[in-house]
């Protein structure tokens, strides 16, 4: 086979990879949905955890997929590209059920006060640094969720080289570690077993994305 014959094969080979990768994941897609409410007695309502949780974690998840998206596009560490691609691709499809679950449910995407489904009794945020004392700000919420500031994000799309990669860590690692609480939260006060999945898988999968950020900040030497 001459050079010139391998070489015209290649690009059907990479279609072909990538037509099984989005069946595969078409596949996974529709097995979530369409197992995602069958053994649900009642569907959610708007002011439920499940509901406050979708809305919630698709906000968080959109700028995580930013952030990741941004670096994936500057960074020139083989390590953490491949990560900034995991954390998109997932995110971005984790969003997307969970868009589908607030469709299936009749619900709005949105409505309902930030975090207001994790409030405690007391008018706390329960993991996010509320004390019942007078209800935190929209800012303070969405500090205690991890997000970045429009600040940091400007900061980001303007860096270069390392500073980038370790702004973007730094900025990854608090996102996720604002996350955790909210999975932990939706594991104790939903009852959707298909929420349920999504959230354990959430809570494993950001944990040992944080380990593996941590590890790249010790390679890069970054600080502060």
């Amino acid at each position: 086979m001459t050079d010139d014959a391998s070489t015209a094969r290649a690009p059907r080979r990479w279609l072909l990879v990538v037509l099984a990768c989005l069946a595969i994941g078409g596949l996974a897609f529709a097995i979530g949905r369409f197992s995602a409410f069958g053994t649900s007695a009642t569907t959610p309502a708007t002011d439920s955890a499940e509901a406050g949780f979708a809305r919630d974690m698709q906000v968080h998840h959109a700028q995580a997929v930013e952030m990741a998206m941004q670096i994936f596009r500057t960074t020139e560490d083989t390590e953490l590209r491949t990560l900034a691609y995991d954390i998109a691709t997932g995110q971005s499809a984790q969003r997307g059920e969970m868009f589908d679950w607030l469709v299936q449910w009749g619900l709005p995407q949105a409505g309902e006060p930030l975090m207001s489904w994790m409030a405690d009794a007391d008018g706390g945020h329960s993991g996010h640094g509320g004390t019942g004392s007078e209800p935190l700000s929209e800012a303070e919420l969405s500090a205690g969720m991890g997000m970045a500031t429009d600040a940091q994000l400007a900061q980001l799309r303007t860096a270069s080289g390392t500073e980038a990669d370790c702004l973007f860590l730094e900025l990854m690692i608090r996102h996720h570690e604002g996350a955790i609480p909210m999975a932990e939260a939706i594991l104790q006060r939903g009852s959707v077993p298909r929420v349920l999945t999504v959230a354990t898988s959430m809570k494993n999968g950001q944990t040992a994305e944080i380990d593996a950020m941590q590890s790249i900040q010790r390679r890069l030497g970054c600080t502060g």
